[in-house]
């Protein structure tokens, strides 16, 4: 009754239904592994960003900021110098703004420093005079589509809309680093600004979509597996019905 199997035809559909079978479920466990990244890259970017989680490095080791880097302590030296203020920063559901003063290192660079958070109409209060050295989570530059960048312009003076080398460039006559760090500790009057995970770390639609389509493939294979039987079965009932002289004219 299922001679009809090693027919041309069948050998073909069953050619078909043994190729798609095992691609359906290499696609599904790939699509699996990339979404079980994305949400390892997520733990390991929530955990750089924890104050202590690692030894604090100087800021050399650690440039140029990538997601193995991002979050992690950095320690700098040198003196601080012109400061500015980064208006629309929210920080427990209060709007305030991060105090931002750079920092003249002794390899001759400026070094952005978010000494910490202030609440709306609040002054900021001076940067220590002298020598000093900083330990804080290296961040990179934010760019137009970080959270509560300001790109609009039309910023009074001594105001920042977003904080990166572009938007310093002009602003002071040091080479401004292509980082920032948010020290762990706010001095009196002001609160620290936690660090941000990086870019592209974050459980965000993309990684929903390798498991959604986790699961297209693998309903793929089942689909393709049970119109097999199906197919098989019509198949053999009609054959059934034919040596049994019951085909229909």
């Amino acid at each position: 009754m299922y001679r009809f199997l090693l027919t041309p035809r069948w050998w073909g559909i069953n050619l078909f239904v043994a190729l798609a079978i095992p691609f359906c479920v290499f696609m599904g466990t790939w699509q699996l592994g990339r979404f079980e990244d994305r949400v390892d890259t997520h733990r390991a970017a929530e955990q750089s960003t924890e104050p202590g989680a690692r030894t604090a490095a100087p800021l050399a080791e650690l440039l140029p900021v990538d997601k193995s880097t991002s979050g992690r302590l950095a320690t700098a030296a040198g003196r601080y110098g012109e400061q500015f203020t980064v208006p629309g920063r929210k920080l427990e559901g209060r709007t305030g703004s991060y105090v931002l003063t750079l920092l003249h290192t002794d390899a001759g660079r400026a070094l952005p420093v978010v000494r910490g958070w202030l609440p709306a109409g609040a002054t900021a209060p001076p940067a220590p005079d002298g020598e000093v050295t900083v330990t804080g989570a290296l961040q990179a530059s934010e760019t137009q589509s970080s959270d509560g960048a300001h790109t609009a312009g039309g910023l009074p003076s001594g105001q920042l809309g977003m904080i990166s080398a572009a938007s310093l460039v002009n602003l002071v006559p040091a080479d401004v680093y292509d980082a920032w760090i948010t020290l762990t500790t706010a001095p009196e009057g002001m609160r620290p600004v936690p660090a941000a995970a990086p870019q592209g770390s974050g459980l965000d639609l993309k990684a929903f979509q390798n498991l959604g389509y986790t699961l297209e493939w693998f309903a793929f294979a089942g689909f393709v597996l049970f119109m097999w039987f199906r197919f098989v079965r019509r198949e053999a009932e009609t054959a059934k019905d034919q040596a049994l002289g019951l085909d229909p004219v």
